[in-house]
């Protein structure tokens, strides 16, 4: 297994990181929790060493393989947007990546899901898990457009790569009442969506502009 390191020094101080929850306050985040949970999640632990002195910026950064860990604002808007307020049981994420945005979610709901179409990325994101002691994150390798049905339905679903269209798939794992949050628009004009599903119909909100990387079919 390759080894972690969890203390930080210089850029990758806890006082680093205290820097970038303030700045996520400035942006507009509010829920405490989410705060606290980025706040107490090493960011620099999901990025190569190389690239460990910038974790704390809120910039995008490579990992890899065509993919990217995505900015702290955006990690702790999704995350806010799919909580609404609530303590969910069960959450789906939709592209593990470096394995970030689940480490958040890991802290403020009671089991997350997360499936990755790239295996090497989901096996180095699982040594990252074990590192930091985390135990309620399962993960699958898969392709993302078919979600995880086994343990739906989902009270949130968070997709972290961006489709050209919402795929059916993931509506119907999305449990009565949990909301969908989702960048949606391909590999150019894309909107972070949120739909809520209710007793009657899917409800639509278009958030703000954001930039992903493209949910790609089948998986390696």
């Amino acid at each position: 297994m390759r080894r972690v390191r969890l203390k930080g020094s210089g850029m990758t101080s806890d006082r680093t990181r205290e820097r970038m929850v303030e700045g996520l306050k400035n942006n507009g985040i509010r829920d405490r929790r989410v705060l606290a949970a980025l706040k107490k999640i090493p960011r620099h632990i999901f990025v190569d060493e190389a690239m460990a002195s910038r974790a704390y910026e809120n910039t995008a950064l490579p990992i890899g393989l065509g993919q990217t860990l995505s900015q702290p604002y955006i990690v702790a808007r999704m995350t806010e947007e799919v909580l609404n307020g609530k303590r969910l049981k069960k959450v789906l994420e939709v592209g593990t990546g470096s394995g970030y945005q689940a480490a958040i979610l890991s802290e403020l709901v009671v089991q997350v899901y997360s499936v990755e179409r790239i295996e090497k990325l989901m096996k180095l994101a699982r040594s990252r898990f074990m590192a930091l002691g985390i135990r309620n994150i399962r993960l699958k390798h898969s392709d993302g457009h078919w979600g995880w049905p086994d343990y739906g339905q989902y009270d949130g679903i968070v997709v972290t790569a961006a489709p050209e269209e919402i795929p059916q798939e993931l509506l119907g794992q999305l449990a009565i009442g949990g909301r969908l949050i989702i960048p949606v628009g391909g590999s150019r004009n894309q909107q972070l969506q949120v739909v809520t599903r209710t007793v009657q119909e899917y409800e639509l909100e278009i958030k703000e502009n954001v930039s992903f990387v493209p949910l790609v079919e089948g998986h390696q």
